[in-house]
């Protein structure tokens, strides 16, 4: 059976965002575009009170996790997440984080830790990095196919400790000696991997659990993913592979292509122009995908829908993710099993504002997906997202 035809299995796992450089009603709030105008409209700072309420909405919704972003515009990701255990009751995360300003002996004894202490709710996100600028304040300054390399020992080094023998370990990047955790993570965290550059695809295919690619068009994306698939093959390994996107879906399509207009009219050019200045001069092959996909804007949200139901309008002004899908609750599911048909397992989204735009996806959009089989449908929650055993009489 090929990839384009392929059976709903109920195996879809869909993702939200948390949005720890802050929120709002616009794609400009926390984005490159404020940082370098000094603007903000309507902005939600990344108090640990909203984070609980985006994070309990997820919980509560079905989300599989949370994934939690990492760099310098946000709050870490780690200490925002184990503050979140408690306030959840079987919502993942998955913490973003990068392997080059962290011992891999001192990660993996955190992610031990934190898998006792949620009871085995983390996810690991690993951020090799593309931007050179960004990796020198933390004082990393190894070149971009560098970090890839390191990354690949990184994870070597982690998922040795995490065997429960003690590890030695000689690399060019990292050596240890009798590195060990008191007691190796139950379950051992799944690894999400991305990276688009040539240096990149071996370390996923060698190592990720999950390979994780930004939105671009299906067939575009598709052929990234079979690539990826045909490394892991030849080293004898199978992947999962998700996209992160973000959604704007409402009852009807009219309303839905209203909103991501609105997103296009509270920019001005300055900040579109002083965006797409920074992403240009990025190392990110990843990036430079991204940025390619809305050279044609020309003031109206439509000019940038690159495929149907596929808007590249939040590349305007934010890095890394910077499409989305568009489009009434049916569209978008439609869109989902278009990706889904891909190879694409894994859905990590987005929205502004990340609360409300949980509620459309999750109550608009995943009862869809649920109905044709490509999710399961998760158990009922009370009010703060604890499960709730259901009584036959």
């Amino acid at each position: 059976m090929s990839d384009t035809t392929r059976v709903p299995d109920g195996d879809v796992k869909v993702h939200w965002f948390l949005p720890t450089s802050g929120d709002g009603r616009s794609i400009v709030e926390g984005s490159h575009a404020s940082r370098s105008s000094g603007t903000a409209d309507a902005f939600r700072f990344p108090t640990l009170d909203y984070l609980t309420e985006v994070a309990r909405a997820a919980d509560r919704l079905g989300y599989e996790a949370v994934l939690t972003p990492t760099g310098t515009w946000c709050e870490d990701a780690w200490l925002v997440t184990a503050a979140l255990i408690s306030q959840t009751s079987r919502l993942k995360f998955l913490v973003a984080f990068r392997p080059g300003v962290v011992s891999p002996t001192l990660a993996a004894q955190m992610a031990a830790t934190y898998q006792r202490l949620s009871g085995g709710r983390l996810v690991l996100n690993v951020v090799t990095g593309g931007d050179g600028s960004e990796q020198r304040r933390f004082g990393d300054w190894l070149d971009h196919d560098e970090r890839y390399d390191r990354t690949r020992e990184f994870l070597e080094v982690v998922r040795g400790v995490w065997s429960g023998t003690p590890l030695d370990y000689d690399g060019r990047h990292y050596r240890v000696r009798d590195a060990r955790v008191s007691l190796p993570p139950t379950p051992v965290p799944q690894v999400y991997f991305g990276g688009s550059s040539d240096a990149a695809l071996p370390v996923a295919a060698e190592q990720a659990d999950v390979y994780l690619t930004w939105g671009e068009p299906p067939a575009q994306a598709k052929a990234k993913i079979d690539e990826v698939r045909r490394l892991a093959a030849e080293r004898g390994r199978e992947l999962r592979f998700g996209v992160r996107l973000h959604v704007i879906t409402r009852d009807t399509s009219e309303e839905a292509w209203a909103v991501a207009q609105r997103f296009v009219d509270r920019l001005t050019p300055e900040q579109v122009q002083a965006a797409r200045t920074l992403f240009q001069g990025s190392a990110s092959v990843g990036q430079q995908r991204m940025t390619a996909l809305n050279g044609a804007f020309d003031g109206t949200a439509r000019s940038l829908e690159i495929h149907p139901g596929l808007w590249a309008g939040v590349g305007l002004v934010r890095g890394g993710a910077g499409t989305a899908l568009v489009g009434s609750h049916e569209e978008v599911a439609d869109l989902v099993a278009e990706y889904h048909a891909a190879g694409f397992d894994e859905f990590v989204l987005s929205g502004y504002p990340h609360l409300e735009e949980a509620y459309w996806f999750g109550e608009g959009v995943r009862p869809l997906l649920d109905a044709r089989g490509l999710t399961t449908p998760a158990a009922p929650t009370g009010p703060t997202g604890e499960a709730l055993t259901r009584v036959v009489v």
